[in-house]
């Protein structure tokens, strides 16, 4: 390449090399070790899934499979359901931990410990108080009624409605917190303002609390479903896609197949949730770039 001058006299540009600073060459040198284990950690096994995944007679024993139809539902049904009914909650106690006062505050702090927590533990500590024979549930249903308490866990619809509450009690603070953020964020002249003109609470959450912070919730909510996608945690630690496999969603229905040592089934039901993430990807994208 070379550098036109005027009267048609040009001269060889540098080479690369000499143009780049040291501090350029130390930045690619030590940026070169995390390059190559991006592409050998993420972009390897993401193509390899994908290339296993490939071949059409996958997809049609997961169409065969009657768990794999169970499964998609109980994905719907988590999203659809147990995600709207968890930013809801976060919603509203977002304005009651908002409040400024000291009781309220040490309360946030015990709210806050599932989120804290490690998932293993806690969930499995739920499971074990959902035992039905030395479980502490059943134990105080005994106590107080002279009962056998149910088998939580053996009902599908029980156990798949456990595993939404798990979720929902697990992930609940993280939400409440970032709402928190956006409430703080309203200009409180408003409030005063709808104070003097006699507005009670719901007049103002529905024209000045909503409306400032539908965007993020709207964000918060489809940035929820996408990660919620991939968290097998609430109902393989729970429930291990029990009773009789018709608790699977699909993340744990791709580890179910990898237990069975058929990974090309897990893969293909990996990339059969697609279709439920793109959409969730594109609607995110595109409030955001608003």
């Amino acid at each position: 390449m070379a550098i036109t001058l005027s009267g048609d006299q040009s001269i060889p540009a540098p080479p690369l090399s000499s143009r780049l600073t040291t501090t350029q060459v130390w930045g690619i040198a030590l940026l070169t070790p995390y390059l190559l284990v991006f592409l050998a950690f993420v972009v390897y096994p993401v193509c390899y899934g994908l290339w296993l995944a490939r071949a059409p007679s996958n997809y049609v024993a997961l169409y065969n499979d009657p768990i794999f139809a169970r499964a998609a539902v109980n994905t719907l049904i988590f999203l659809v359901i147990g995600i709207n009914i968890k930013m809801v909650i976060a919603l509203f106690l977002s304005g009651f931990f908002a409040q400024q006062r000291t009781w309220i505050k040490w309360l946030s702090v015990i709210f806050i410990l599932p989120w804290a927590v490690p998932s293993i533990p806690t969930i499995l500590s739920v499971r074990f108080m959902l035992n039905p024979e030395w479980g502490m549930i059943n134990h105080y249903i005994f106590a107080f009624t002279g009962d056998d308490g149910p088998n939580w866990l053996n009902d599908p619809t029980v156990a798949l409605t456990m595993a939404i509450g798990v979720h929902i009690w697990k992930s609940l603070p993280f939400w409440t917190m970032i709402l928190i953020t956006g409430r703080l964020a309203i200009a409180q002249d408003l409030f005063e303002a709808a104070e003097v003109d006699g507005a009670n609470w719901w007049q103002k959450f529905r024209f000045i609390t909503w409306p400032s912070m539908q965007t993020l919730y709207i964000t918060c909510t489809l940035l929820s479903m996408i990660w919620t996608l991939g968290d097998f945690n609430s109902v393989y630690l729970l429930t291990g896609g029990g009773p009789a496999d018709l608790t699977h969603v699909l993340s744990t229905l791709g580890i179910r197949y990898l237990r069975l040592d058929q990974l090309s089934l897990a893969m293909a039901a990996i990339v059969c949730a697609m279709p439920f993430v793109l959409p969730l990807i594109y609607f995110m994208m595109k409030r955001l770039s608003r």
